[in-house]
């Protein structure tokens, strides 16, 4: 196939009228084309006033030698999966989230029956657990937007951009398609798929596992866990299982789980994380910035990536929201916990986005591997106590975040944060080093996009659960320090979103499979 690489597209036009301009930029035949893909759309917004669309597509055609100046398409293949595994137990995986469930679909795939765990609902009750905290601060510790299926992504904005590279994130996508997800997945810049669509892909994945002899078992809890000679003995809280392959797809925010491995000397260290609030603008205002008033293509709602250092201390924006909501994200009782949701249309009034400030190794105290999860959940409870200790979260405009006085009003942006928010000083439950380095980083970031740091913009606290705050270490074969045991996923310290913990999930199966 040919590559068409950097087709500019000035209007509003079909994916044909696409291959067309493709084609007449590279001197193509149409009568030659056989077929053809979309492999890349993104936005060119660099010139307010020269806004366009640019393609890259690869192009089946009857002669490629009649195009000998045109470079062709390459396609990386998967490397062959040697199917190894002979053993008589099953596979079990602990959690229903992207790498969990990745992990199963490849053993599926490869003719092994996996056993997931998962300690919450399935997608369909677990969506009323979330409605019931967001309307009526009731919280269910085990099902919430933190726990059940499909992990913390399903109720984000499902976002597939990824940093890493790997030859597995096509089949990321091209797999998130197949159980439903609109094609345009596999081929946009920044890909989403929102929580709408997120809900029915999750219950297509289940029953495809299911026919093929995978097993689930929601509202099950694995509480401990036995080392025998050539299994373990999975401890649940009503029934056991024995495997010698157990995949930890336990989410960022299993801390109970990490307390239980600690006991059992599984092999942990700390690592990296961040804190901060969300910040919510008019998504008007934030199109206004990014694309400018002169364009008429029909543009998706605004994004933004945003990063400022100062010395040690980095402010960055993280999974970005446009025409979003900050959800109520706690998984524990007496705290308050954000981060933000879009459906796939992005068509809410406000655009929401993390804030974050990293935190550093002599900002936590105490000795414990673990220490981070304690700072996180004292400044959890800190922010439920702020916002009434009624589940309310606390809020404040940027102008009096920036002033250090309470919040005595809301101006043009109305908190999105359900089931409620209550008027709030930030500083007084912020570190300082974050409350500052917040500060200086919106207004940095106001240089890039105008109107960033306008007065009325919210902050809504706390956001915490950007990533897990330990690394449960593996070895070459994906193997933690007890046999048996493979550490997999976001939680576990491997990955940085959905496509990346799914990549991770799936080169763990690999793992599994190609033992002897």
């Amino acid at each position: 196939m040919l590559k068409l690489d950097n087709v500019k597209v000035f209007k509003n036009v079909s994916k044909e009228e696409v291959l067309k301009l493709a084609l007449k930029k590279y001197r193509v035949s149409f009568d030659d084309v056989l077929s053809y893909k979309i492999l890349k759309k993104s936005i060119d917004a660099r010139d307010k006033k020269n806004i366009h669309y640019l393609y890259s597509l690869a192009v089946e055609v009857r002669n490629e030698k009649r195009y000998p100046k045109i470079k062709k398409h390459e396609v990386i293949k998967e490397e062959v999966i040697k199917r190894n595994r002979k053993s008589e137990y099953d596979p079990i995986i602990v959690g229903a989230g992207p790498s969990g469930l990745f992990c199963a679909l490849t053993l599926i795939e490869n003719g092994y029956k996996p056993i997931i765990i998962e300690q919450g609902n399935r997608v369909e009750e677990r969506i009323n657990d979330v409605k019931q905290y967001r309307e009526n601060s009731v919280l269910n510790t085990r099902s919430n937007v933190q726990f059940g299926e499909g992990g913390a992504g399903t109720f984000s904005d499902g976002k597939l951009s990824t940093g890493i590279n790997s030859i597995y994130i096509n089949k990321v996508l091209e797999t998130f398609h197949k159980f439903g997800a609109p094609e345009e997945i596999t081929y946009l810049a920044h890909p989403h798929i929102g929580t709408d669509n997120l809900v029915n892909i999750l219950i297509n994945i289940r029953k495809y596992i299911e026919e093929n002899g995978g097993k689930y078992y929601f509202n099950t809890k694995l509480t401990d866990f036995e080392v025998k000679d050539d299994c373990l003995t999975i401890i649940c809280e009503d029934k056991n299982f024995e495997t010698d392959a157990l995949v930890l797809a336990i989410g960022h925010s299993a801390r109970d789980t990490f307390e239980m491995l600690l006991r059992n000397n599984v092999e942990m260290k700390r690592k990296n994380f961040s804190v901060g609030v969300r910040i919510e603008h008019l998504q008007k205002d934030i199109d206004l910035a990014q694309y400018g008033d002169y364009t008429d293509l029909d543009l998706p709602a605004a994004e933004y990536k945003l990063v400022y250092h100062n010395g040690e201390r980095v402010c960055y924006s993280f999974c970005m929201c446009p025409g979003g909501e900050v959800m109520a994200s706690s998984s524990e009782p007496n705290s308050i916990v954000t981060n933000g949701m879009s459906n796939y249309k992005r068509d809410g009034r406000n655009a929401n986005a993390g804030i974050l400030v990293n935190v550093l190794p002599e900002d936590v105290k105490g000795d414990s591997v673990l220490a981070g999860i304690d700072y996180q959940k004292e400044l959890e409870r800190k922010a439920f106590e702020l916002g009434g200790s009624n589940y309310h979260a606390p809020v404040q405009r940027f102008e009096d975040f920036v002033n250090n006085c309470k919040s005595e009003r809301i101006g043009k942006v109305e908190p999105t944060y359900k089931p409620g928010y209550t008027l709030s000083n930030l500083n007084e439950i912020l570190p300082e080093y974050v409350a500052e380095t917040l500060k200086e980083g919106i207004r940095n970031f106001d240089k890039k996009i105008k109107g960033f740091a306008d007065p009325d913009s919210i902050l809504t606290a706390v956001e915490t659960r950007t990533s897990s705050p330990v690394t449960v270490i593996r070895n070459d074969e994906f193997v933690s320090n007890i046999e048996y045991i493979y550490p997999c996923g976001e939680g576990c310290g491997y990955a940085g979103g959905i496509t990346s913990a799914a990549v991770d999930g799936i080169k763990t199966a690999i793992k599994i499979i190609e033992k002897d």
